[in-house]
């Protein structure tokens, strides 16, 4: 099925205030068309990144776990900045067009609204930062943390996912790439933090992974706004294949954010009030 296109959609009123030189000189049509080209690349980046960290998981079994405490603490307050910023650059974007149009129109309609350079460079870099974001896995097995399914899984699926909806112009991509702007800037500021050793309260963490979950619960909704649309025969640029790909990638990472919500704050909650008890229980016995 291919994508359709149609009559592009105004408000006649300017999204950014400025558009940076860097902003106004990138050309979305070349990026666009280099992706459609290389896209096979991103499955043989993912496939390189999957052998790298389970051959170095495995290496490092029997070896001293590495501290790179100052590298990781300017890998992540790198990241937070660079999140921040995008978030900065497209968040008013997805807001100009929920409030001056519509969802559907945010959902469905491209931006045509000038300048609209800003957008479309950030959205660009955003699929970029994918591939940098496969780093985080790297200081996780050095230090010999644990890796967890959920952690590499994440990273592989949205990296193609985002490879292919870029490549694709899936207009409804607008939310996603806002929403993880969004939410990395504080994740990235987050573990920053704790990298320098700041106490931090177990409340953010929570906090943190309570929106990632809210973030998922957002994309599915997004997804099914954009299947209804498509399926009530109502113009919106998207295709049967980016409506299985967007639902397969957010349900998926709805059930494990939400399972690890559930492991790491509830569960491990419970166990330990019920650890608690039987010592008081036994204590009282004595």
């Amino acid at each position: 099925m291919t994508i359709v296109k149609y009559e592009n959609f105004t408000s006649g009123e300017p999204i950014y205030s400025y558009v940076y030189t860097f902003e106004s000189n990138f050309s979305p049509q070349n990026a666009k068309q280099w992706v459609q080209e290389n896209c096979s690349n991103g499955f043989i980046i993912c496939g390189i990144y999957l052998s790298v960290i389970f051959t170095l998981k495995l290496y490092m079994r029997n070896k001293p776990r590495f501290e790179l405490r100052r590298a990781l603490t300017l890998w992540n307050i790198g990241l937070g900045i660079f999140s921040t910023l995008g978030a900065l650059r497209t968040v008013p974007e997805l807001y100009h067009m929920v409030s001056r149009n519509s969802v559907y129109h945010s959902v469905c309609y491209p931006t045509v609204v000038e300048p609209i350079k800003a957008t479309e460079y950030w959205a660009w870099v955003f699929t970029l930062s994918k591939f940098v974001e496969l780093g985080d896995t790297i200081f996780i097995v050095l230090r010999k943390q644990p890796l967890i399914f959920l952690h590499w899984y994440h990273h592989v699926v949205a990296l193609l996912h985002t490879w292919i909806a870029y490549g694709d112009n899936v207009v409804s991509f607008r939310w996603f790439r806002s929403m993880n702007y969004s939410v990395h800037s504080v994740m990235y500021t987050y573990y920053a933090l704790r990298a320098l050793r700041f106490s931090i309260p177990k409340l953010v963490m929570m906090s943190i992974t309570f929106t990632q979950i809210v973030q998922m619960i957002v994309g599915c909704t997004i997804t099914y706004l954009g299947y209804f649309y498509y399926t009530n025969d109502r113009p919106c640029e998207i295709s049967n294949k980016n409506i299985i790909l967007n639902a397969g990638a957010y349900i998926s990472y709805l059930i494990l954010f939400s399972r690890l919500f559930y492991d790491s704050y509830i569960n491990s909650s419970s166990k330990k009030h019920s650890t608690i008890s039987r010592n008081t229980k036994a204590k009282k016995k004595a």
